[in-house]
């Protein structure tokens, strides 16, 4: 009877066997790059994480796979060009794995989350082919967000960091107050200011253990249900948004959040 890792190990051979035939048969799949596959792949793992978002299952695992298949072609062309194969891709990730986890596969110790993600960066700083610099890890690329709560959560792991968190408070309204005065000035001082305080108010979400993207994206949902409601409650009035008044189109707005609060929006 075949075991559930035999059965996964069989649906991955089964992967590697259609990107084989794909890559050789298939015009479209036969002409792509690791250029042209890289904006699909930013395109997937964002589709995969509306799924997340949502809570999706059926579609997490769709997009799991949308994304393996990236991984699996990544690595076909690697093979092609005679510089990895998915082996390569398996055996270094396996090695950086327990590289990293030294209180697993060694003799060190560690109390909590917190002192296993210190030393998954120390560790990284020491690899020969590792990063050059604290930062170096955190991707240009990435969202703004992401990227300044990235930025904090290595400098903390090196110990960069508020020693109490109540104490971030005070940078949060300083920089508050810049803000407010650089408004006056406009420009580009306004902008960078406008950057220091909200790059605080990530710090100051990291230090109570609240995501700020997770946080940002459910208040860019709850605004997309609620005007929805004003939206489409508007249309079935026969009116336009842009006749209404901005005190009626609260009412609407009131009534959304009061049929959140009750679960049936």
């Amino acid at each position: 009877m075949e075991t559930k890792r035999e059965r996964e190990l069989a649906a991955f051979e089964r992967l590697l066997d259609v990107m084989d035939t794909l890559r050789e048969k298939c015009p479209w799949d036969h002409k792509q790059t690791l250029e042209t596959l890289r904006p699909q792949t930013i395109e997937e793992t964002y589709e995969l994480s509306d799924a997340i978002l949502k809570k999706d299952m059926f579609n997490i695992s769709k997009e799991l796979g949308d994304l393996l298949l990236h991984v699996v072609f990544y690595a076909k062309i690697g093979k092609e060009q005679g510089e990895f194969d998915i082996a390569d891709v398996c055996n270094k990730l396996c090695d950086k794995l327990i590289y990293r986890h030294p209180h697993i596969y060694g003799d060190v110790r560690v109390k909590n989350a917190e002192e296993v993600v210190g030393n998954w960066e120390q560790l990284k700083t020491k690899e020969k082919d590792g990063n050059k610099s604290v930062l170096s890890g955190v991707p240009d690329s990435l969202p703004s967000v992401i990227k300044a709560y990235r930025i904090q959560e290595k400098a903390r792991a090196v110990g960069f960091d508020w020693e109490k968190k109540e104490d971030v408070w005070n940078k949060v309204a300083e920089e508050f107050s810049e803000f407010k005065e650089a408004l006056g000035k406009g420009g580009k001082e306004a902008q960078e200011e406008l950057g220091d305080f909200l790059f605080s108010v990530i710090n100051a979400a990291r230090l109570y253990d609240i995501n700020p993207d997770t946080a940002l994206e459910d208040t860019c949902s709850k605004f997309r249900r609620r005007f929805g409601y004003l939206e489409q409650n508007t249309i079935k009035q026969g009116k336009s948004l842009k006749d209404m008044t901005l005190a009626q189109m609260d009412e609407y707005w009131d009534k959304a959040k009061e049929l959140e609060r009750k679960g049936e929006l």
